[in-house]
């Protein structure tokens, strides 16, 4: 009953887990069962076997119901197997007369329960916290413990004494891995929870996608793995072109929903890289390609199905275009920071070509970029001469929107 209420106490605090609920209603019904099942001799037969059994096995029941619903999944009907094997069999003649029949039926009982929570517990999908196969390895072993001590009594044939043995050992046995299992979900909720945190520390709240810090965290393995595949590290930024203009004119949700418009498509292009949003309307991906026109054909094939679609808000449809800047380089060669830069003077090239294109700069040109030059009026970093030679020079091979 004290579980049961700190469980209420946790689901209080956040009613939207409603694990936390499932496993507060499973400790009381079994409080509850137990306490009528102690009530034996005090309080009518039926009430302190039959219904005192069965509410304390629906416990069971709804523990499984909160694993599911842990991880979002919906209730299945093995999740009522504990009450629905014992009400299958108490009211047998020769169950309902016999105490050692009725504890192997328990016994049983509790041993389908057991194997419903470890189904429930590692069969999670995509979940794969460290603690999982532990706590599932726990109801294992209660639902053997269970199952064993049926059959030894099945096999032996107690009298109603030893009978009692029987089930006080079996009962204090799995009380001990209660405890083990109630510890160990702490240490499932808990790596959740890490792991959810660290999951907000390396998205964009706004589109959903990576942040800053969460797309250079996945430079290294992109690199590794061009590195094994024989292909080259490309970076592509993209900026999303007059968005003052969109914000001023249409407001800064309409803005907000031309982000996450773009950062939902073009993360669908690039499902073996990583995509994120580098700040305001700049975004980022790092992939792998095997060459330029590999790199050329993704960020086109983005900047089309951009342009094909208008962004609507609801209110109003509201037209965007973007330019991109690709830099590549040999996985022996890639560098983060000299990629990101090369790509940078990229985009700039695009942005003086008259927006809405894509410019690449090769191995060789991101390998040593020249500087950009500081406008001395403004102080602004404008596009080197080169670099916009280079980019009038594409122009002329790309689609335009």
């Amino acid at each position: 009953m004290t579980l049961a209420l700190v469980a209420f106490m946790a689901w209080r605090h956040n009613v939207r887990n409603k694990a936390y609920f499932y496993w507060g209603t499973g400790f009381l019904l079994s409080g509850v069962g137990f306490a009528m099942a102690a009530l034996r001799g005090q309080i009518p037969a039926i009430l302190s076997i039959e219904i005192a059994n069965t509410i304390a096995l629906s416990g069971q029941s709804a523990w499984v119901a909160g694993y599911l619903a842990l991880d979002r999944r919906k209730l299945e009907w093995w999740a009522l197997l504990p009450p629905l094997v014992w009400l299958g069999g108490v009211f047998l003649p020769w169950v309902n007369d016999d105490y050692t029949n009725r504890v192997i039926l328990f016994n049983l009982a509790s041993a389908a329960g057991a194997t419903a929570l470890a189904m429930a517990v590692c069969m999670a999908g995509k979940q794969n916290e460290g603690s999982r196969g532990k706590l599932g390895a726990i109801f294992v072993i209660q639902g053997v413990l269970c199952f064993g001590t049926a059959l030894a009594m099945a096999i032996l044939g107690p009298t109603d004494a030893e009978a009692v043995n029987f089930a006080g050992s079996a009962a204090m046995a799995t009380g001990f891995l209660l405890i083990l299992a109630c510890a160990l979900t702490c240490l499932v909720i808990m790596e959740r929870s890490e792991k959810y945190l660290r999951m907000l520390s390396l998205t964009d709240s706004l589109t959903g996608v990576l942040n800053r810090r969460g797309l250079f965290g996945r430079f290294d393995a992109i690199r590794e793995r061009a590195f094994n595949s024989n292909r080259q590290v490309a970076v592509l930024l993209f900026d999303l072109d007059h968005f003052k203009r969109v914000n001023d004119r249409f407001g800064h949700q309409a803005g907000d929903v031309v982000l996450t418009v773009f950062a939902r498509l073009a993360n669908q292009f690039v499902p073996d890289g990583a995509f994120g949003r580098m700040g305001g309307e700049e975004f980022a991906a790092f992939t792998t390609v095997a060459d330029q026109t590999e790199a050329e054909a993704l960020a086109e094939t983005i900047r089309a199905e951009f342009c094909r679609v208008p962004v609507s808000t609801g209110d109003a449809i509201v037209p965007a275009t973007f330019s991109t800047g690709v830099a590549l380089a040999s996985a022996i060669e890639a560098n983060m920071d000299k990629l990101v830069s090369a790509a940078d003077r990229a985009l700039y090239a695009a942005k003086a070509a008259g927006r809405n294109c894509t410019v690449i700069f090769g191995e060789a040109e991101a390998a040593a970029p020249p500087p950009p030059q500081p406008d001395q009026t403004s102080g602004e970093l404008v596009p080197t001469l080169d670099d916009q030679i280079h980019a009038l020079r594409r122009v002329g091979s790309l689609s335009r929107g």
